[in-house]
């Protein structure tokens, strides 16, 4: 059903902002590659993996509780007064006739604790994708940041060369030389600190995901987003995976009530016996047998037990609710900081192309007064920080663009392998439940439906 939130519109961004996107086929692909290596090399996924199959035996294990149970017995013991051996085997069988409700209560609860499992994972899988693109973005951005600094060191070093001209023919005093040294040694160690942030970047790179960057290009066009601000709301609020796992605990818990309070009912069973006893060393038989016997059994005192586990039971229920309700609230609030840090982002690029404009001018007839006499070497090198700053302000706010974007698909819950069609197969959580004797995938949930009715109302094309 994720899969289906692909066609979901576009946000509506200002068309400046988008024309600040390069959509190179190749960049876009590379990104997508960067996610899909990463979901493929997740240690964290692969661990959560086997722990849902922990879970899916959990509903083996309350399914084993409603079936019968037999039991092949054989036993021997020797008279050392008589010095013979008895030896005597039995068949053993039990078929549970009404547990108070208990034992089909647990095994419901298993299956919604299963389907929170799911869910869980699917949340987890968005947190590896998302960390996959900010170290994408942090690698890109302090490589875009690196190679302004390179650039501008070169600049500098032009201008000091040029100083040192000027002042062996006595245009320049030796206070101009002294402020491009100290430009260009500030430029230096700028240069080193960019240098240092893109290694962090790349080791932060290795562990999102699994391997070390190699050249990467612009990150390509934006992501398919909701169509609105109030339609991603509408998604975090039901969609989400983190929010769906919830329900899924308040079902389970729910029926954790249910087997608490069945522990108080009369439970109902049928035995059944067969057995034959011979002795050595006459090896004569003894005797046959087989029985069968109805067995019904009213807990009514357990030392308050069993009231108390309906008490932690219920406890418990008020407990994931609240929690359902906290996730809803937090999930909101993630949707409105995205967009805010969109708006945010979008304004800034625009806000710093404006300044690039103006800067490069600046600097330009800076420049060209310098060389007439009319400015001084420091007007220059104060003309060419500010286009410095003015060029790393676009790469910071380029990066915050699609870093809001992708964070807006998380916090909705489509950053998904489904949902972005990642070239990566996608892992089968109904495979491992049905290759075993009992397993069977999950049935549509209630959960289920309600997200395609969610879906009919935002509109799907």
């Amino acid at each position: 059903m994720i899969g289906r939130f692909a066609r979901i519109g576009r946000v509506a961004l200002a068309a400046t902002a988008l024309a600040l996107v390069l959509p190179g086929v190749s960049a876009a692909e590379s990104l997508r590659q960067v996610m899909a290596d990463a979901y493929t090399n997740s240690q964290l996924l692969e661990q959560n993996r086997y722990l849902l199959r922990v879970q899916d035996e959990s509903v083996n294990l309350a399914y084993a509780a409603l079936l019968p149970t037999a039991d092949f017995v054989a036993s021997t013991s020797r008279d050392l007064v008589n010095n013979t051996t008895t030896t005597t085997f039995r068949l053993l069988g039990e078929i549970s006739i009404y547990q108070g409700g208990s034992r089909i209560a647990a095994r419901r609860s298993a299956e919604a604790a299963v389907n929170a499992a799911r869910q869980q994972l699917v949340s987890l899988e968005q947190q590896v994708l998302l960390d996959a693109v900010t170290a994408y973005l942090e690698v890109w951005e302090a490589t875009q940041i690196v190679d302004v600094r390179e650039r501008n060191v070169r600049v500098l070093s032009e201008q000091l060369r040029a100083a040192r001209d000027r002042f062996e023919v006595g245009e320049d005093t030796r206070t101009d030389v002294a402020q491009a040294e100290s430009q260009l040694a500030t430029a230096r160690s700028a240069l080193a600190a960019a240098q240092g942030t893109l290694e962090i970047a790349r080791e932060l790179f290795n562990i999102a995901v699994g391997r070390y960057p190699n050249g990467l290009p612009d990150p390509g066009g934006l992501p398919r987003l909701p169509a609105s601000e109030a339609a991603a709301q509408d998604l975090a609020r039901q969609v989400h995976p983190a929010v769906q796992a919830r329900q899924f605990e308040v079902t389970a818990a729910e029926f954790g009530v249910e087997e608490a309070r069945g522990a108080t009912r009369p439970q109902i069973s049928i035995d059944l016996s067969a057995g034959e006893t011979v002795r050595a060393p006459t090896v004569r038989q003894e005797g046959e047998s087989a029985s069968i016997g109805l067995t019904l059994t009213q807990p009514l005192y357990r030392g308050g037990r069993l009231p108390a586990l309906e008490r932690q039971a219920l406890a418990q229920v008020e407990a994931v609710r609240y929690g359902l309700n906290q996730q809803v609230l937090v999930n909101l609030q993630t949707v409105g900081n995205a967009y805010a840090r969109l708006r945010i982002a979008t304004a800034q690029i625009q806000a710093s192309d404006q300044r690039i404009r103006a800067a490069q001018l600046a600097f330009e007839g800076v420049r060209e007064e310098a060389a007439l006499g009319a400015r001084t070497t420091l007007d220059v090198l104060d003309a060419e920080q500010d286009l410095l700053e003015a060029r790393i302000g676009r790469i910071e706010a380029q990066s915050d663009l699609y870093s809001a974007s992708y964070g807006i698909l998380a916090a909705a819950g489509l950053l998904t392998v489904t949902h972005l069609e990642l070239p990566v197969p996608q892992y089968d959580v109904d495979a491992y439940p049905a290759a075993f004797p009992g397993g069977r995938p999950r049935i549509a949930s209630p959960q289920g439906d309600r997200l395609d009715a969610l879906l009919q109302a935002i509109g799907r094309d």
